[in-house]
């Protein structure tokens, strides 16, 4: 049951233009000590808001106490931790005001346990930016759901795909798609796989691909890098597309397997090895994605628009590059709205 609300707890800022209160579940926040946290979006006072400290409600939820706890400024779209509250201060991370930092040397790091996770009605002041349809470029993917085929999916990428910083392995986004693909196709037989490896770039990519993609005989493949690549002493944004192009050439040319290609989320500024040019490789992705007619899914504009509020703490699970169940959500919502 929890995994089945999951599938539904991101609605996201905007769904359509009407302007009656719409849902965001479990939106992830910290709190720096008293100072006010924003959310994505503005709450609707007189709704429901609830404020906890997991993704999901599950059994041994704290859910925390408006006035006891926190309280909402309903007109800026805030919260803000109040004296003695249970919620916990940020301000006692270890990575808290820490500028240019190297991880490594500060061990502990992470915000599993800093952060709270809002639900909450708001009204659509304009529209979230739109996952345009890929279906024309997954026809024999769509085609083999529509008619209760068997269809196997091989998620290969980073540690982001490798479920980064997921609280379980069935909120790893691939993996939420994967289970809503099977809900929507109720006959056919869905299938996903794990093929990503922590710290690759597409360097490693190439080297793996036999292995971990190749031999699996996929029919459909989300390839999700740039991460690693676009970190200092990464690779070139030429060498990148270069190596994403025949990642793509080898996988059609030995399965016959189609291609979604989906870009990445910008690291924490204050990180010491992030280069803060992956606005540049989401560009790059997308440019290869329209130059072998490969399906793109854009979760770096999507996660910029979701985090226009927002501290890149609120969605950071390691405080540095890996999403937290929130973070995967957003990407799950990028992939559930390609068209399948």
């Amino acid at each position: 049951m929890i995994l089945a609300a999951a599938a539904l707890v991101l609605a996201g800022c905007v769904i359509g233009p009407q302007p009656r209160p719409q849902s965001v579940q479990g939106e992830s926040v910290v709190f720096i000590g008293e100072e006010p946290a924003a959310l994505a979006c503005v709450p609707v006072q007189g709704q429901p808001l609830v404020v906890r400290n997991t993704y999901v409600p599950e059994p041994g939820s704290v859910v925390y106490v408006e006035g006891g706890d926190y309280v909402v400024d309903y007109r800026a779209g805030t919260l803000r931790r109040v004296p003695g509250s249970r919620l916990p201060d940020f301000r006692t991370n270890v990575l808290f005001g820490q500028e240019g930092f190297d991880h490594t040397k500060f061990p502990g790091f992470g915000n599993s346990g800093f952060f709270a996770f809002v639900d909450y009605a708001h009204v659509p002041t304009g529209p979230w930016l739109v996952q345009s349809p890929q279906t024309r470029f997954l026809r024999s993917t769509q085609a083999k759901l529509e008619s209760g085929g068997a269809v196997k999916i091989v998620a290969f990428g980073d540690s982001i795909t490798a479920g980064g910083d997921a609280s379980r392995p069935g909120l790893i986004f691939w993996q939420r798609w994967a289970d809503a693909l099977q809900r929507r196709h109720p006959s056919a037989r869905v299938t996903a796989v794990n093929g990503a490896t922590g710290g690759d770039s597409t360097v490693q990519g190439l080297q793996r691909l036999q292995a971990k993609v190749l031999d699996e005989k996929p029919d459909l493949v989300l390839l999700g890098f740039g991460m690693n690549d676009h970190n200092v002493g990464g690779v070139p944004i030429p060498q990148f597309e270069e190596n994403l192009r025949r990642m793509i050439d080898r996988i059609r040319a030995e399965t016959g397997a189609e291609v979604v290609l989906f870009s990445a989320f910008p690291p924490n500024p204050k990180w010491r090895f992030g280069t803060h040019r992956m606005a540049e490789y989401a560009e790059a992705t997308r440019r290869v994605a329209e130059a072998t007619g490969s399906a793109y899914a854009d979760v770096f504009s999507h996660w910029q628009s979701m985090a226009a509020r927002k501290k890149p703490e609120d969605l950071l699970g390691n405080n540095i590059n890996h999403p937290n169940d929130f973070g995967h959500g957003i990407y799950f919502r990028v992939l559930d709205a390609i068209g399948l």
